[in-house]
């Protein structure tokens, strides 16, 4: 199962534990980092444990279209843990979201292709000069 090869790869240093505008403990365990692509792109990534056996649930890897979008748009907007919303203060808070696709599934968002929300290249240039074959194998080595 694809959880199992990743849960060696989510370090410690990139688990996420708290969140603004979230009170208690998190759903389920998540992390958030990058992962090298070779010399000098690294893609960011949220990873999102499943609610139910993260041992055994399958594992889906989510990219929003475009290119361009950030999947962490999937992750807030459409199928992730939380939905933003105001507080009664006027404050922005996280609320849990009921439908939420870890409930069944490890999750991962990976924000690709490089350049797109977090991701991002030590060089610029041609790192962000992306194909559909590019952005392909970018994904294939993250």
């Amino acid at each position: 199962m694809l959880a199992n090869l990743l849960a060696p790869l989510a370090f410690a240093a990139d688990e996420v534990t708290s969140l603004p505008g979230w009170s208690g403990p998190l759903p389920s365990r998540q992390f958030s980092g990058y992962l090298d692509v070779g010399a000098s792109k690294h893609l960011h990534y949220w990873l999102v444990e499943s609610e139910g056996s993260p041992s055994t649930d399958p594992t889906v890897l989510w990219l929003n279209g475009g290119p361009g979008c950030s999947s962490l748009d999937g992750f807030l907007y459409e199928h992730g843990p939380f939905r933003v919303q105001m507080a009664a203060d006027g404050a922005t808070a996280l609320a849990a979201f009921e439908y939420s696709w870890a409930k069944l599934a490890n999750m991962v968002y990976l924000e690709a292709p490089c350049g797109v929300g977090f991701s991002y290249s030590d060089v610029g240039g041609d790192d962000y000069a992306a194909t559909d074959d590019t952005a392909a194998a970018d994904n294939l080595r993250a």
